[in-house]
């Protein structure tokens, strides 16, 4: 990519589009192309098409996606697949029709199987069943890497697709209803933490920027009491901060899954470095493989990750260290774990030439720094 070059990043305002779009105006890219929601709707095929017409990208990044933890995944199925197919499909078809130079598409892990050998393999796709709280979500994800694929080997194209690690970092969604475990983590706690110090100015604060179920910060002390416990936060006492009063925080399933999890800012330089020095063909090139399968055909895709991992459970106990929370941390074992382990292998990442660079406790820390400004 050129300095001037015209590069398009969807879903510019999310937790992974704001970081690229920071570290690309940090490196002299000053031709974006930036658009909001109300601005284009990205599942409607004719402003896209419009929008591709006049603008003419050279390179687009599609960090554009409807995301959520396993509440969401679970409940909004038909919503997941059917938006997100909707946005990747008018997003790759438009940048083969109007000449793009070349496509990143960001999916996620939750693409490989249930069941899969650990660590995930790029080959490993599409080999047996999915976790079925996610599956709406990995469905439409498969579909865009099989249709990145499938222009690659029918028009030349050079579109790619990378499959993310659970991601976290500054400006990540905090609501308890569809967040990810990490962001739900942190704020669970910082919440917890506050009602144990009867500090309501700082909930009050918390609430009026991410009201819970249409609880904002002033709302009576009754209403967001029974609000937080309905998440999981819980305070027993008469006064919040009282010495007799409680707090609890309320982690979903056993605290046993293992999690992988990366800072978005380093995700988004991984971006920027495919951008800037992978083609499709350095991927394909980089396959090294063993299958005995006369069919075989080398993914067009891979892993971005850390390869580190930690369970859920010692995941609760730093972020229960990190905001000084005092009280209990409880497991509900009715609700569902989701897979139990989703370590990425990042072989082929690494080969490329790219490492991360922020670990998990310093990635936690300057998360949580953020949240409170």
């Amino acid at each position: 990519m050129e300095q001037n070059s015209k590069i398009y990043v969807a879903g510019h305002t999310g937790l992974v589009g704001s970081a690229l779009t920071r570290i690309l105006k940090s490196k002299g890219y000053d031709n974006l192309i930036l658009r909001t929601m109300p601005e284009l709707d990205l599942t409607d095929q004719k402003a896209v098409d419009s929008f591709f017409f006049s603008e003419r990208p050279e390179y687009i990044i599609n960090a554009a996606a409807k995301v959520g933890g396993i509440v969401a995944n679970n409940t909004l199925r038909a919503d997941f697949i059917h938006v997100n197919i909707m946005i990747q499909s008018n997003l790759i078809y438009n940048a083969w029709k109007y000449g793009a130079k070349k496509l990143l598409f960001l999916g996620s892990t939750c693409i490989y199987p249930k069941n899969a050998p650990q660590p995930l393999k790029e080959d490993y796709l599409l080999t047996s069943k999915l976790e079925f709280t996610n599956e709406p979500y990995a469905i439409a994800k498969i579909a865009g890497i099989k249709m990145c694929e499938s222009f690659n080997i029918q028009y030349n194209t050079n579109f790619i697709s990378v499959m993310p690690t659970n991601l976290y970092g500054p400006g990540d969604n905090y609501n308890l209803r569809d967040s990810h475990v990490l962001p739900a983590l942190l704020r669970k706690f910082h919440l917890g933490r506050c009602l144990e110090d009867g500090n309501w100015d700082a909930i009050r604060k918390d609430l009026d920027r991410y009201p819970v179920e249409n609880v904002s910060g002033s709302g009576s002390e009754d209403q967001i009491i029974h609000v937080l416990g309905r998440y999981g936060i819980r305070f027993s006492g008469s006064e919040p901060g009282s010495p007799a009063g409680k707090a609890t925080v309320t982690v979903w399933g056993t605290g046993s899954p293992l999690r992988e999890f990366m800072y978005s800012q380093d995700m988004a330089q991984a971006c920027v470095f495919i951008m800037e020095n992978v083609d499709i063909k350095d991927i394909i090139d980089s396959v090294q493989s063993d299958s005995a399968d006369p069919e075989y055909h080398p993914p067009h895709f891979i892993n971005i990750g850390t390869g580190e991992e930690i369970s859920i459970r010692d995941l609760a106990l730093k972020i229960k260290q990190l905001t000084e929370f005092k009280g209990d941390i409880a497991f509900d074992t009715s609700k569902p774990d989701g897979t139990m382990r989703k370590a990425t292998d990042i072989t082929r990442l690494r080969n490329l030439g790219y490492r991360h660079k922020v670990g998990l406790d310093e990635g936690l820390r300057m998360t949580y720094e953020q949240y409170l400004q």
